[in-house]
């Protein structure tokens, strides 16, 4: 599972990253993963007009970066504008595609920090996996791991300038991509973009050129089931069972943690006081990005209106997701016949949670009530639509909005 330390909304990344580099150079090296099409380059690019002057942008998947000479001519130029300025910044976009990245990146830093030449650099990549896997050991003592996640409602609001409660809607019915928002009204060029710009680059070239992934078409047929299985619990035995070409258990659970890694899907675990009672419990599938959920609904997002139980779905897992790129430890809880939908940890509190898009009674709450008794550090939160919120207050159980959920979290919690 990715770190949950550092994951940071769009300003509070660009914000973090800026008072860095604000700092003496050389400073480690800041390695910024995320999603493809959430702001990565955008982050970088305003980071640098604020600099004046002081920076070298260069991005890996740029056709110069093939040349001969390419890292010489950076460093080269970070280096005249640092004896110039008295200090350089280089951002280096997508670093992980060119080879040996790691140990380049290492020689240059290791003979700017013994020579104290103030250059800063910053590296970014869309794939956790093959941005950290290659500078674990490489580059170990010398990085400090940001991630740049999946926009909140709430920064889609304030970014895209639009009412709050329509930036809570959209990011159910077609997810938070701020890229794809320009298309909302053309479903069928809003689809195209998420699928060519945003699903297949990193299925197919951040995941697959992986040397680990020997079965491509079967990693694609286990994210088209967890895309279109949203909130659903799966075993790996009942994963398996739908695949078209089967795959040994151990290579499915694989790929659902490559899948995390790209920032698609996560493999939510039961929650359990014994670490290794979570590992052997069957996996609460949750997509990452609604917009996944909804282009591989074969019905689309154009009729999720029309279907009340499937609607319901799509906002619990935008819920759950919510919280897992808010860097919160997330879990699910069942005990036949008593499920809570999700537990949370990390710094918005100790919470379990009920997601109710439909009306419900009391007694529909015995799960979550359940957990709490058994757990109780855990606040019960039953989230729901506007006209339901007083019957579990009634209660005495804190209830909320799912679009309140969605802009700020927890009550008590600021956007």
């Amino acid at each position: 599972m990715i770190s949950n330390e550092y994951r940071l909304s769009y300003h509070e990344c660009r914000d973090l990253l800026a008072k860095r580099l604000s700092e003496p150079a050389p400073g480690r090296i800041q390695l910024l993963s995320g999603p493809r099409q959430v702001g990565k380059t955008t982050l970088l690019l305003e980071l640098a007009e604020g600099l004046e002057g002081q920076t070298v942008y260069a991005a890996a998947d740029a056709p110069e970066a093939a040349l001969p000479g390419f890292w010489e001519r950076m460093f080269v130029k970070a280096e005249e504008i640092a004896a110039d300025q008295e200090k350089a910044v280089i951002f280096l976009d997508e670093a992980h595609l060119l080879q040996d990245w790691a140990a380049k990146l290492k020689s240059y830093f290791d003979r700017y920090r013994r020579k104290k030449t103030p250059i800063h650099i910053v590296a970014t990549g869309s794939s956790a996996l093959r941005l950290f896997s290659g500078s674990r050991e490489t580059l170990a003592g010398r990085f400090e791991r940001l991630t740049l996640t999946h926009w909140s409602a709430s920064s889609f609001s304030q970014v895209l300038d639009i009412e709050e409660i329509e930036a809570a809607e959209f990011v159910v019915r077609k997810g938070s991509y701020p890229g794809a928002y320009q298309y909302r009204d053309d479903l069928a060029r809003w689809s195209a973009y998420v699928r060519d710009a945003i699903l297949e680059p990193a299925i197919g070239r951040d995941i697959l050129a992986l040397s680990s992934i020997r079965r491509p078409a079967l990693l694609r047929q286990v994210f088209g089931i967890a895309a279109s299985s949203p909130t659903q619990i799966l075993s790996l035995q009942k994963i398996q069972g739908q695949l078209q070409d089967r795959g040994a258990l151990e290579t499915i659970a694989n790929y659902l943690r490559l899948l995390e890694e790209a920032y698609l899907v996560a493999p939510v675990m039961k929650y359990a006081e014994r670490e290794t009672r979570r590992r052997s419990s069957p996996p609460k599938l949750v997509v990452l990005n609604n917009a996944l959920v909804a282009i591989a609904d074969s019905d689309g997002a154009s009729e999720i209106d029309k279907d009340p139980r499937r609607l319901g779905t799509w906002i619990e897992n935008a819920c759950l997701a919510h919280a897992w790129n808010a860097g919160q430890r997330l879990y699910y809880w069942r005990e036949e016949p008593l499920e809570a939908d999700g537990i949370i940890e990390g710094s918005w509190g100790k919470w379990a949670i009920e997601v109710k898009s439909g009306k419900y009674q009391i007694a529909d709450l015995k799960g979550l009530l359940e957990f709490v008794r058994r757990h109780p550090k855990f606040r019960p939160l039953v989230i729901c639509v506007k006209e339901n919120v007083n019957a579990a207050k009634r209660a005495g159980i804190d209830s909320i909005t799912w679009q309140e959920f969605l802009l700020k979290g927890p009550p008590g919690l600021s956007a």
